[in-house]
């Protein structure tokens, strides 16, 4: 498994998305952030940041994962029982991708109740609504930007 590959299984989940944060990271969110999305994988597509991939492990997971060679807590997020893997070749491909299936459907038990009410509409419905409320946070910021410059 690498970048690429994890990408392409990521975006074929429903309801994933993926966002370019922090530098070079690749942020995976269920739903949208735009309309109360949760982020639930990251992966760092620089090589010297310590870890490859890190993801949501729940409380249960998350002691048993450390166990293994090249687990450790995910910087920043191991207090959300996140955990950080050191290298592509720590675990096999398709218990990373039964990790992070789980990692998603942890997470969609913590959106909010309106946000699972937008997951069950149609696909249509949800990008209207998400484009709707990109426009309206921009709209925000520019607001925000011009009372500065009024200063």
């Amino acid at each position: 498994m690498d970048a690429e590959g994890l990408r392409s299984f990521l975006l074929g989940l429903p309801d994933v998305c993926e966002t370019m944060q922090w530098g070079d990271n690749l942020v995976y969110w269920v739903a949208d952030k735009a309309i109360g999305g949760k982020m639930f994988a990251l992966v760092s597509l620089e090589p010297d940041h310590g870890a490859v991939l890190s993801f949501a492990a729940g409380p249960v997971r998350f002691p048993e994962l450390l166990e293994i060679d090249g687990v450790f807590p995910a910087p920043y997020l191991a207090r959300a029982r996140w955990v950080a893997v050191e290298r592509w070749d720590t675990l096999p491909a398709p218990e990373v991708k039964e990790l992070l299936q789980a990692a998603r459907d942890l997470v969609i038990q913590k959106l909010g109740a309106r946000t699972r009410e937008l997951l069950a509409k149609t696909t249509a419905e949800k990008r209207k609504l998400i484009a709707e409320r990109k426009k309206l946070i921009a709209e925000q910021v520019e607001l925000r930007v011009s009372k500065g410059k009024k200063r």
